[in-house]
């Protein structure tokens, strides 16, 4: 438990940085998959909302160009809006670097886990509802929050590079395990990088499962236990930083 308060702090360990990674992938997975749901589409996936943009355009679809226009802009704001909190609380030196993006992404999550249903009609001028918007934005919010934490080489919100890169080591530790010839030499396989992508992608899918059960028997509500848990993450820096500044 001491831990887990402690994920968000500005101070950092590899140990650390996967530890986070790990709770972000479960939130992440849970939200897409939850999204999906009631959404009928990926809002952290921004491959294929990018491919849906060339097919818009090609097809001369406004609908569907506004669409995936929408959650790329919603993806990259969420990003810009972290990169902004990170580098401005670095540049105060205070305790909650990466505390500040997750805390709003909890904020977020509360009403839209109270009136989901309600921003389901509340339609935009890129021609999905608002909740596309607000998943997208969250979804870029927290995926640069891992991306800053590990110097760029973890993502939560999305497994294609995790996945790459299990495979890489699978293909390593098999070319590992032959005899090496005369003229070959063994290729080691990274067990801590292998370890962490093959966590990452069980806690995202573990997250879909819970997200999609939860978002299945009880709506939208599902999305309040997943802020409060980001709230937990985040409180302790926030409120150091917050005393620190009131005394």
């Amino acid at each position: 438990m001491r831990n887990l308060i402690h994920l968000t702090n500005r101070h950092r360990t590899p140990g650390t940085n996967l530890t986070l990674g790990l709770v972000l992938a479960f939130t992440a997975g849970a939200i897409n998959a939850g999204g999906f749901l009631v959404l009928h589409m990926y809002t952290s996936h921004m491959t294929g909302f990018a491919s849906q943009l060339a097919d818009a355009l090609v097809l001369d679809n406004h609908r569907l160009l506004l669409n995936a226009l929408g959650a790329i802009l919603a993806f990259m704001a969420g990003a810009a809006t972290c990169a902004v909190l990170v580098n401005w609380s670095r540049q105060r030196h205070l305790h909650s670097v990466y505390a500040l993006p997750l805390m709003l992404e909890a904020l977020l999550l509360f009403p839209f886990g109270l009136m989901g249903a309600a921003t389901l009609r509340w339609n935009t001028p890129f021609a999905v509802p608002l909740t596309v918007l607000l998943l997208s934005f969250m979804m870029g919010l927290q995926n640069a929050v891992g991306s800053k934490t590990s110097g760029g080489s973890m993502r939560t919100t999305h497994m294609t590079g995790n996945i790459t890169d299990l495979g890489m080591e699978l293909g390593k530790l098999l070319l590992w395990q032959r005899r090496a010839s005369a003229s070959a030499q063994p290729v080691p396989h990274h067990w801590p990088r292998m370890k962490a992508s093959a966590g990452l992608l069980a806690m995202f899918v573990l997250g879909g499962i819970t997200g999609a059960l939860g978002f299945k028997h009880i709506g939208f509500i599902m999305t309040l236990p997943l802020a409060a848990l980001l709230i937990f993450m985040a409180a302790v820096p926030v409120f150091d930083d917050m005393r620190t500044r009131f005394r």
